[in-house]
C-alpha cells in the first residue's frame, strides 16, 4: 500500500510525495506485477493430468497462487486499477491518495479524492472520494463507487449506500464480462456533485434527529441483534460491541461533542462507524480494512442508517 499526506486511519502503507506519477504509484503501492493464468494440473496414477476447464491465477513476481477460476474469468490487472484514474487526475483535478493490495494480492484498489468537501454541521467536514476495487478470488466483483471520509475521525462511509435509488453512485462489473474503463466512467457519469449533494443532505437531516441515550440504546440493541448477538436484551447490552458504541455516542467518540453531532442521529451513525473502523475486533489491520470497505463492517454501516432513519 502507498499513500500521500497524513497516515491513513488503518495505519498501513508507504508515503509518496504529492503529484507522483501513475508509474511511481505502481511501484510504491506494490502494483508493478501482473496476474497470470495457467491450466490446472494434478498428479494421479503416476502421471500428470490437466483439467482444462479450470485455471490457476498467480502473481508474476512471486509466483504465489491467488485462486482457481473457470475458463473465461476476466482479469483486471493491478496496472488497470491505477490507469483508471490517469485522465481523472490530469483533466479533472482528482488526487490519488491511497492504493494497494489486500489478502496477498487478491484484492486490489485505488482511492482518489475529488474536489468536493463540505460540512455536515459547523466544524464537521467530510471529503469525497472515488474508489475502484477489484479481486481475483471470485469473492468480489469490480466496483467503482463514491465514498467519503469524516475529517475529524477518519471514519469512512460509502456514499453509494446513502443515495436515493438503487446502486446510485456506483458501478459493479462481474468478472464474467470484460472491464471497460471508459464504459464504467460513462455509466457512472462521474456525477460526483450529484452524489455528494445527496449524501450531504441526508447526513444533515440526521443531524436534525434528536436521540436520547435510551433511544440510541434501543437502536444499537436492534443493530447487534440483527448481527446475531444472542442472549436477548441482557446479552446484547452486556456485549463489548454495544458498550463500545454507546460510549462513543455518549462523548467518547472523536467529534462526538460537536453541536449537531452530540445526541443526534448523525452522532449515532458516526459512533457505529468509528467502532467499525477502529475498535471492532480484527486479526490485523488488513482484515479491519477489508471488513470496513467490503465486508461485515460495510453492512453494519448500511444497517445503522436504515435503523436511525426509520426509528
Amino acid at each position: 500500500m502507498a499513500y500521500v499526506g497524513a497516515v491513513p486511519w488503518h495505519g498501513l502503507g508507504q508515503q509518496l510525495t504529492e503529484h507522483a506519477t501513475i508509474e511511481e504509484w505502481q511501484i510504491a503501492a506494490g502494483l508493478n506485477w501482473r496476474i497470470m493464468r495457467s491450466p490446472v494440473n494434478f498428479f494421479g496414477n503416476a502421471q500428470m493430468h490437466t483439467w482444462d476447464k479450470q485455471e490457476v491465477l498467480y502473481r508474476s513476481d512471486t509466483l504465489a497462487p491467488l485462486h482457481i477460476v473457470a475458463n473465461g474469468y476476466n482479469i483486471v490487472q493491478p496496472a488497470d486499477v491505477l490507469e483508471f484514474f490517469r485522465d481523472l487526475v490530469a483533466d479533472q483535478g482528482y488526487t490519488i491518495e491511497t492504493a494497494g493490495t489486500l489478502k496477498g494480492g487478491r484484492r486490489i484498489w485505488a482511492l482518489a479524492r475529488t474536489n468536493l468537501d463540505g460540512e455536515v454541521v459547523d466544524g464537521d467536514t467530510i471529503k469525497t472520494y472515488l474508489l475502484l476495487v477489484t479481486s481475483c478470488d471470485q469473492k468480489l466483483c469490480t466496483i467503482v463507487r463514491f465514498t467519503s471520509v469524516r475529517v475529524v475521525c477518519n471514519n469512512t462511509l460509502q456514499m453509494a449506500l446513502y443515495m436515493d435509488g438503487d446502486n446510485a453512485g456506483q458501478i459493479k462489473v462481474r468478472h464474467s464480462v470484460e472491464f471497460n474503463a471508459d464504459a464504467v466512467k460513462a455509466g457512472l457519469g462521474l456525477n460526483a456533485k450529484a452524489v455528494y449533494d445527496n449524501f450531504l443532505n441526508r447526513m444533515r437531516a440526521l443531524a436534525e434527529v434528536s436521540l436520547s441515550g435510551d433511544m440510541a440504546a434501543e437502536i444499537i440493541e436492534n443493530l447487534f441483534e440483527d448481527e446475531g448477538v444472542t442472549g436477548g436484551v441482557k446479552g446484547v447490552r452486556s456485549s463489548r460491541g454495544f458498550k463500545s458504541v454507546m460510549d462513543l455516542f455518549n462523548g467518547g467518540g472523536k467529534g462526538s461533542l460537536i453541536e449537531g453531532v452530540a445526541g443526534t442521529g448523525w452522532g449515532l451513525l458516526n459512533a457505529v462507524t468509528e467502532f467499525t473502523d477502529f475498535h471492532a475486533k480484527a486479526a490485523n489491520n488488513d482484515n479491519r480494512l477489508t471488513s470496513a470497505w467490503f465486508g461485515a463492517g460495510l453492512q453494519r454501516k448500511d444497517k445503522i442508517l436504515d435503523l436511525v432513519e426509520n426509528f
